[in-house]
């Protein structure tokens, strides 16, 4: 995380709170997490030995920018094209060749690279949707904050051939996934 200029992908005006252990908003009604959370979040995913991940819900880029330094291979799906053009920006500036960016429903997946060692999703969802699953390599992990009983729970979900299991991690607040493109 010390190689990734955090104030970089945060709103111009707010770049004095970069470090502080709070979201941010971001505009187009989305946030960036705090930055303890895109550690616990990158974490979670058991990145060690792993390849390839796929994060859904790319926003500013600071969390598709953390994973960079770890994964070879990052794919980031976002559906607010604004935030991705912009995010695409930083990625350039940066120099963070190995990030891949789509403009689409992250729901979906991206099965044209599937499948993915770990898969990310930076938004709320009620369930994870089947077709990520499928897009999940064996042994892959796959790390979501799920909506449940009106709170949202950070879920790891491992996959051993066609079986999932999951486990509880912790409490968390992300904005929640929406279908389509903006």
């Amino acid at each position: 995380m010390k190689t990734i200029e955090r104030e970089k992908f945060v709103p111009s005006g707010l770049t004095h709170l970069a470090y502080a252990l709070d979201a941010l908003p971001l505009g187009a009604n989305q946030w960036i997490s705090s930055p303890l959370t895109v550690a616990k979040m990158t974490l979670f995913l058991e990145p060690k030995g792993a390849d390839s991940v796929l994060e859904i819900g790319c926003g500013s880029g600071y969390q598709a920018a953390i994973l960079s330094q770890i994964f070879r291979r990052v794919f980031s799906i976002e559906r607010i094209e604004r935030l991705l053009v912009e995010a695409r920006a930083r990625f350039k500036e940066q120099k963070l060749l190995n990030i891949n960016t789509k403009l689409d429903d992250g729901q979906k997946g991206w099965a044209q690279y599937a499948p993915f060692d770990r898969i990310l999703l930076s938004a709320s969802i009620p369930k994870v949707p089947e077709s990520l699953f499928e897009q999940l390599s064996d042994n892959g992990i796959l790390v979501a904050p799920v909506e449940k009983d009106g709170a949202q729970i950070i879920m790891r979900y491992t996959k051993k051939g066609v079986r999932i299991s999951s486990e509880v991690l912790e409490k968390c607040v992300f904005v929640g996934i929406k279908d389509g493109i903006a």
